[in-house]
């Protein structure tokens, strides 16, 4: 067994974060390629409230390639682009109050957004919704630096 332990502190909480892999149970599992499995513990206080979680999680990647540390990073780092993604996704696109439900016009809409973000954030930009807000009125000058319309 390989564990990793982590602490944190920001934003009004304390966070510690224990994963625990184990190769053991692989060999049990009906699951192609699992190499490890493992256990993510999660503690945080907020404002004084404690609150634990469990978390399970399984990988093809072999121990000799991630031990716990190694895991226990990818699974925060896998939250951060999750959070980044999502939250703009929803606050500044608003799309979780999206009425539009008819055929593939959701996935179609989700790529959009998935695609301009992706857009802004390899210019660099940091603030999408200040990016959106500064190109609203020069949508001729955003379209052909994204090569769709000519100057």
């Amino acid at each position: 067994m390989s564990v990793a332990e982590t602490s944190s502190k920001g934003h009004g909480r304390r966070e510690r974060r224990r994963l625990e892999a184990s190769t053991r149970l692989a060999e049990h599992l009906d699951w192609p390629g699992v190499a490890q499995v493992c256990r993510i513990e999660r503690w945080r206080r907020i404002r004084g409230k404690e609150e634990h979680e469990v978390a399970y999680a399984i990988t093809s990647a072999p121990r000799d390639q991630a031990d716990a540390a190694t895991l226990l990073a990818c699974n925060r780092g896998h939250w951060a682009i999750e959070n980044r993604s999502h939250y703009v996704r929803d606050v500044t696109f608003g799309e979780d109050a999206s009425q539009i439900e008819k055929g593939h016009a959701p996935q179609i809409l989700a790529g959009l957004r998935n695609g301009l973000i992706a857009a802004l954030r390899a210019e660099g930009v940091r603030n999408i919704a200040a990016a959106l807000r500064q190109n609203a009125c020069k949508v001729p000058r955003l379209l052909a630096k994204l090569g769709i319309m000519k100057k």
